[in-house]
């Protein structure tokens, strides 16, 4: 049995996934401060790890988790807001859920830092 919010089939489905996807980029990038600090770290991680000495599997794996934290980043804001949507009530399952967004956030930032300095000074 499918749900009845889902949408179209096919390529229209592709299309209106496309805009989704769109949507959600904007809404963090203009909402969230931290979405736009993490695109700035990986405005300037990603393009010097094409000036470093490392083999294409090394800048794959440096580029790969620069973007990891983009992805965390989102799934943090996502949570936040269904949160805010749901209660703006303070609650220990809500501060829970909160902050277990913003530790896969500070996990993500030390796998970054971890793989940089691996690959740098390994």
């Amino acid at each position: 049995m499918s749900s009845p919010f889902k949408g179209q089939a096919g390529v229209r489905r592709i299309v209106n996934a496309a805009g989704y996807s769109w949507a959600g980029l904007r809404a963090a990038f203009v909402g969230e401060a931290a979405f736009r600090q993490l695109l700035l770290l990986n405005a300037i991680l990603i393009p010097i790890s094409f000036f470093l000495d490392v083999s294409r599997g090394e800048r794959a794996l440096m580029v790969a988790v620069c973007l990891l934290s983009l992805i965390i980043e989102l799934f943090n804001s996502a949570i936040e807001a269904a949160i805010d949507r749901i209660s703006l009530e303070r609650h220990p399952l809500s501060k829970n859920a909160k902050d277990m967004g913003s530790a896969a956030q500070m996990v993500g930032m030390s796998v970054i830092a971890v793989v940089w300095a691996m690959i740098l000074l390994g």
